[in-house]
């Protein structure tokens, strides 16, 4: 068997992000539409699926999983599928992306379970604001659920803030101070065109430069040359050593050069790009031949090669990928 996977313009594929559901409890108005239809639980990836998939990339080079949704943590046997996934040979880290909603009671068996780094989104501070973000979300619960993350042990803790003008622009520098006075990173995500979600994101949307300009009003920023194996690009702040601040900023500054990742959904398919539907179906492999990998291995070798060079985003906010982000996996 080929140890490694590679795209077509040479890029190594290191990293696999893996939905687990496409359910959630919250209805982020960034992520999806009020009145959502959610997969038949047949088309959905049993758990054993998904751990055989883990297994098969890790074995391939794979060195980093990020666990997604939905929201992962609604999905029954998370903790012991992320004790599974965690104990593969060759997985040098499994992270997750949650929404924090139920961390109280989830921090401790995942952090235990062998998860070492939480994502936790964070969209506003304002208690009605996020409920109208979330559209149905306590923040209470989510700021208790990262009080139980930062207690549990994970080797590093990131909120995620989709930065959206008209909504939570005006909140920047209080959730840096929120994240730096707990020893907390925090990235600001520039919002991605995908699904119809009501309204026009070209209205909202707001650059990685805006905000860093915004922070820079408070705090004395340098860059950093670190990496966390995704997309980010992070800047220490003078004074506050434990804290980085990232930037995601598909629009402004493409990603695109040094993408090491593909995605697969929780109906199976492989993701060779964000911004593209370019895709294979991995869970009909799965079932039609569920004593041997290589036909799974082969399909896998060859979609890489037509992975896009990048993806197309424009700031305009024109939806050019119609799949919503739950359904895309986090």
């Amino acid at each position: 068997m080929d140890s490694t996977l590679q795209d077509g313009f040479g890029r190594s594929v290191d990293y696999l992000r893996m939905s687990v559901t496409d359910r959630c409890d919250f209805r982020c108005v960034y992520c999806m539409a009020e009145d959502m239809t959610f997969l038949p639980r047949q088309q959905v990836l049993r758990l054993d699926e998904l751990y055989r998939l883990a297994a098969l990339f890790v074995g391939n080079g794979v060195r980093k999983i990020r666990l997604t949704g939905g929201e992962p943590l609604v999905r029954k046997g998370i903790v012991s599928l992320c004790e599974r996934i965690a104990a593969l040979p060759g997985l040098q880290e499994l992270v997750m992306t949650s929404n924090g909603s139920q961390l109280v009671k989830m921090a401790q068996p995942l952090a235990d379970a062998g998860v070492r780094r939480l994502n936790i989104s964070l969209d506003s501070l304002d208690p009605m604001r996020f409920c109208a973000i979330t559209r149905n979300g306590d923040l209470a619960q989510v700021l208790a659920g990262i009080s139980a993350a930062a207690a549990a042990g994970f080797a590093r803790i990131k909120l995620n803030t989709v930065v959206m003008q008209g909504r939570n622009a005006d909140e920047v520098l209080d959730l840096v101070d929120y994240a730096v006075n707990r020893g907390l990173d925090i990235s600001f995500i520039e919002e991605m065109p995908l699904g119809e979600v009501g309204r026009s994101r070209g209205e909202s949307y707001c650059s990685s430069d805006w905000v860093r300009e915004r922070i820079a009003q408070r705090y004395s920023l340098f860059d950093s040359a670190e990496q966390s194996g995704g997309p980010a690009r992070y800047v220490r702040l003078q004074g506050f050593p434990e804290s980085r601040i990232g930037f995601i900023s598909p629009h402004s500054h493409n990603f695109c050069a040094s993408c090491n990742r593909v995605r697969l959904t929780v109906e199976g398919r492989l993701l060779l790009c964000l911004g593209h539907e370019h895709s294979i179906d991995l869970r009909a492999l799965l079932r039609r031949y569920p004593e041997t990998d290589q036909p799974l291995l082969s399909a896998i070798h060859a979609a890489l090669l037509r992975k896009p060079q990048r993806h197309e985003f424009s700031s305009s906010g024109e939806v050019q990928v119609l799949r919503f982000m739950n359904a895309t996996g986090g």
